[in-house]
């Protein structure tokens, strides 16, 4: 018995392409809480960038949960966001200049929220 066997294995067809609906698990605000959720959108080079790919990225608070994000956005872009990721930012220590010592700058969250192509988010 080899250990590489030399028969050939039969190769699967690939059936046509299916277009695939994608939606997050989206709860919905309680008494217009939707703007607490969603701080502002997070404006740099990369998250510009990732805009044109249909990824937009958004400051959120600490305790905000992936569904309360995706139901935010429904209500206030009226968008399906396809997936939602939250990254934590750590604090940032930085020496102070006019005075000795060191100071910090606060700890952030941003979501990233993946659209479905075709759909966008207007800021302007």
């Amino acid at each position: 018995m080899a250990i590489f066997g030399t028969t050939v294995k039969n190769k699967k067809e690939k059936k046509g392409k299916t277009t695939r609906v994608c939606r997050a698990r989206s709860t919905t605000p309680i008494n217009g809480t939707a703007h607490d959720i969603i701080h502002a959108p997070w404006f740099s080079e990369k998250a510009l960038i990732m805009t044109e790919k249909g990824i937009y990225t958004f400051e959120v608070p600490a305790r905000a949960t992936k569904a309360e994000i995706a139901g935010a956005l429904k209500e206030i872009y009226n968008v399906e966001p396809c997936k939602v990721r939250i990254v934590n930012l750590p604090a940032k220590h930085k020496a102070l200049r006019t005075r000795r010592g060191e100071g910090s700058r606060t700890s952030r969250r941003k979501a990233y929220v993946y659209l479905a192509a075709g759909d966008s988010i207007q800021f302007a």
